[in-house]
């Protein structure tokens, strides 16, 4: 049996694409600033080897200052594959080069490729999500309600995102990287993105911690409370302890078990097949 398992995974590791990274715009983005990496946002597809046809555009965090590639990116990327979600993680344009709307212009040109390409890249146009960790949360949050034709994600998956600006559950730091300091009030209002959950925001799994007090947790609460009110299907799990920006929680023996909680929601939500018994 463990002989038989291995050796089928070996073979999907084997016939597994290599991460393909593009520029979202090939002939520069719009607003660009320059010519360097840091004005040439792009996306990495990870191609799932046994693709079930969901696909997920996955956001790092960083505080809208850097991103964390591998922990919140590559990492979540293959995890994916491994039950047969194809993933593609974007970067994007960050502060305080960059402020908005450069982030969501980004983000919006992101689920368009996918949803464009989708045959090429065998998905199911109608099965393409977006997951965002703390300020790449925000950021799908932003997706998830500031959407355009064409660009509404199907699901969303935050993870301790970053979502109010106008309360005192606000980090600061993403929004002053985001829109400037001292930021616009009209744009601290625009972009808590709780205030902006309508019936049309997709379903939505939310992951946080208490322990978290670099982004406290009722920010996911607040996000939970608007889908609620708005009649949005959502899923909150808060773990009691664990601090800010944990990714997969390897190590940990409890947290680690969240992800499993997200792969049961996407089998719930159809996204993903149930295990056959």
């Amino acid at each position: 049996m463990r002989f038989a398992l291995l050796l089928s995974l070996l073979c999907a590791t084997a016939f597994a694409q290599a991460p393909k990274t593009e520029l979202l715009w090939p002939d520069g983005a719009p607003g660009a600033l320059g010519t360097e990496d840091v004005d040439k946002p792009s996306l990495t597809a990870y191609l799932a080897p046994n693709a079930n046809g969901a696909a997920v555009l996955v956001c790092p965090g960083g505080g809208y200052a850097h991103l964390s590639m591998e922990k919140e990116g590559s990492d979540i990327a293959n995890w994916f594959n491994s039950f047969g979600v194809s993933a593609f993680v974007l970067k994007y344009r960050l502060g305080p080069r960059y402020h908005h709307p450069a982030m969501i212009d980004d983000a919006r040109r992101g689920i368009t490729i996918i949803r464009t390409r989708a045959k090429e890249f065998g998905v199911d146009p109608n099965k393409i999500g977006v997951m965002g960790f703390s300020a790449g949360g925000h950021l799908a949050a932003t997706l998830s309600t500031h959407f355009r034709d064409g660009e509404r994600p199907d699901f969303s998956m935050l993870v301790y995102p970053v979502i109010s600006f106008t309360t005192r559950y606000t980090h600061s730091g993403s929004m002053f990287n985001l829109l400037g300091n001292p930021p616009d009030p009209t744009l601290t209002w625009d972009l808590s993105n709780e205030l902006k959950v309508t019936a049309q925001t997709p379903p939505t799994f939310l992951f946080h911690t208490s322990g978290d007090t670099t982004v406290p947790a009722e920010n996911s609460i607040l996000y939970y409370m608007a889908l609620r009110s708005a009649g949005v299907p959502a899923e909150l799990h808060i773990y009691q302890n664990g601090p800010h920006g944990v990714g997969l929680a390897k190590q940990d023996p409890v947290l680690s078990s969240w992800p499993g909680r997200l792969k049961d929601w996407m089998m719930v939500r159809g996204l993903i097949p149930t295990p056959a018994k």
